[in-house]
C-alpha cells in the first residue's frame, strides 16, 4: 500500500495503522454503472439506441464491470437498444431496471440481461405521501416482483427507494419480508436523496448486516456533494459494489461519479478494482459531448482545465520540477488519467516564469526588462479580455516589445 509512486502522491496519512484499522474492504469491489438509466434522468438528456450502444461500448473499454443498461419499460428505443448491448456480449454483466411489477421484470427478463434492479419505495412518508400507497402494499409488490424475477433465472437486486430517510425499524422489516418471502440475491442501500452523512454509514451498514446476510450494494446522490465520500466509506465497511455514473450524471445533483471513487480507491486506500483509468478522460468526455452537458473546467480527474497553470507561483514550481519531479506538484499524474500534459497558460495571474516558458516554446530571447515588459502587457491583456491569452495575442505582444517578427 504505497502513498507514493511514479504514478501518485497523496498523504501517508491515509495508510497510518490506527486509521485504518476499523477498514474492512471487501475481497472484490465492482462498479455498477447507471449512466443509460438513473445518468439519463438529467434533466434535458436524452441518449437514442445508437448512443446507448456506444456508450456501453465505452464503459466494457473503461473496465466497468457491470452496466445497467436501461428500464424496457420506458419506450421500444429503451428495450431495443438494451437488447442490442446485451447481444454484442461486451464483456460487463448487463442488467435492467425495473419497478416492482411482474409486467416490468417480465419485460426485463425479456430482453435477455443477467440481472434486474428492482425498485419499491421503502420509506413510510413517501409510501404514503408520494405514491399514496397504503403500505402494505409496498411489501406485497416486492415480494411478488422478487419472487417472480427468481422465477425468470434473474440475478435480483433488490433496490428500496428513499431508504437513507426511512425509519430504521421499518426498514430493516421491509428487507427481512422480501428476503424471506420474496427473493434478493443482493441488497441496494439506496440514499436517493442525497441526504445522508459520511458519519451514518457505518451505523447504517453495521445495522443491515446484522439483519440480512446478503450481499450489499450501494446507490448514492450527490445533492450534498457526499456521494463519492459515503461511498468510499460504506465500501470500507464492506459493501461489494458501488453504483455510479460517469462524472456525476444523473437526477438533480446526479449520482456518484464512478472517477472519484476509483480512482480514490486505488491511491488513497491500495485498492486496484481493475477499471482502466487511462481511460477516465476519454469516457467522460463521450458522455459529456452524448449527453450535451459539460462538467466544470476545473472538475477533478476529468475537467479540461485542471492541469492548466496560470498562477505565476505554480508556473514557477513547474519549470523546476515537470521533467524529474512532476509529483511535486501533482497528486497524480495526468496520463494516469488519460488527461493531456500540463500546459502553462497567460493570464492576469501569469508571473515571470510563465513568460519565460512561453518565450522558450517560441524559440525567442529576451532581456530581463523585456521579460518585464511582457509581463505588465500580458496581465494587461488578461484584465482586459477577463480571460487567457491565445498565442497569437502573445505573439503580437513579443514582437511589440522586442521588436521580433513572428509568424
Amino acid at each position: 500500500m504505497a502513498y507514493q509512486t511514479d504514478k501518485w502522491f497523496v498523504s501517508p496519512w491515509n495508510f497510518a495503522g490506527e486509521v485504518r484499522k476499523e477498514i474492512s474492504f471487501p475481497a472484490k469491489i465492482r462498479f455498477h454503472d447507471v449512466t443509460l438509466r438513473d445518468g439519463e434522468q438529467q434533466a434535458g438528456v436524452m441518449f437514442r439506441k445508437e448512443e446507448k450502444i456506444r456508450i456501453a461500448e465505452q464503459l466494457a473499454e473503461a473496465g466497468i464491470h457491470r452496466i445497467e443498461a436501461g428500464m424496457p419499460a420506458v419506450s421500444r428505443y429503451d428495450e431495443e437498444a438494451i437488447r442490442e448491448i446485451v447481444k454484442r456480449r461486451l464483456g460487463p454483466e448487463i442488467f435492467a431496471f425495473s419497478r416492482c411489477t411482474k409486467e416490468d421484470v417480465k419485460r426485463a427478463a425479456g430482453v435477455g440481461v443477467s440481472g434486474v434492479v428492482v425498485e419499491i419505495p421503502s420509506s413510510e412518508h413517501i409510501i404514503e405521501k408520494a405514491y399514496r400507497w397504503p403500505l402494505q402494499k409496498a411489501i406485497d409488490l416486492s415480494i411478488e416482483a422478487t419472487r417472480y424475477a427468481k422465477e425468470c433465472g434473474l440475478y435480483t437486486v433488490f433496490f428500496p427507494i428513499d431508504a437513507s430517510r426511512a425509519e430504521l425499524t421499518w426498514f430493516l422489516d421491509l428487507i427481512t419480508s422480501v428476503a424471506e418471502q420474496g427473493h434478493m440475491d443482493a441488497l441496494v442501500v439506496v440514499d436517493t436523496f442525497g441526504g445522508l452523512g459520511p458519519h451514518a454509514i457505518s451505523y447504517l451498514i453495521r445495522n443491515v448486516k446484522a439483519r440480512i446476510n446478503k450481499p450489499l450494494e450501494v446507490h448514492f446522490h450527490d445533492d450534498f456533494g457526499l456521494a463519492a465520500a459515503n461511498t468510499l466509506l460504506a465500501l470500507a465497511a464492506g459493501a461489494e459494489v458501488a453504483h455510479t455514473s460517469v462524472s456525476a450524471l444523473g437526477e438533480r445533483a446526479g449520482n456518484c461519479p464512478y472517477e472519484d471513487v476509483a480512482l480514490a480507491l486505488l491511491t488513497m486506500y491500495g485498492v486496484d478494482t481493475g477499471i482502466k483509468y487511462e481511460k477516465m478522460y476519454e469516457t467522460s468526455r463521450l458522455i459529456q459531448q452524448l449527453a450535451g452537458v459539460s462538467v466544470r473546467p476545473n472538475r477533478g480527474i476529468v475537467g479540461q482545465s485542471l492541469f492548466k497553470i496560470e498562477a505565476g507561483i505554480i508556473a514557477g514550481w513547474y519549470n523546476n520540477v515537470i521533467d524529474e519531479y512532476p509529483l511535486e506538484m501533482l497528486p497524480f499524474r495526468w496520463d494516469l488519467v488519460g488527461q493531456a500534459a500540463p500546459e502553462v497558460v497567460l493570464g492576469k495571474k501569469s508571473g515571470l516564469d510563465s513568460i519565460r516558458i512561453w518565450l522558450k516554446r517560441l524559440g525567442c530571447q529576451a532581456s530581463d526588462k523585456q521579460v518585464e515588459e511582457l509581463l505588465l502587457r500580458v496581465k494587461e491583456k488578461g484584465y482586459q479580455k477577463k480571460g487567457l491569452l491565445t498565442e497569437a495575442e502573445f505573439k503580437a505582444i513579443v514582437s511589440e516589445v522586442t521588436g521580433l517578427q513572428l509568424t
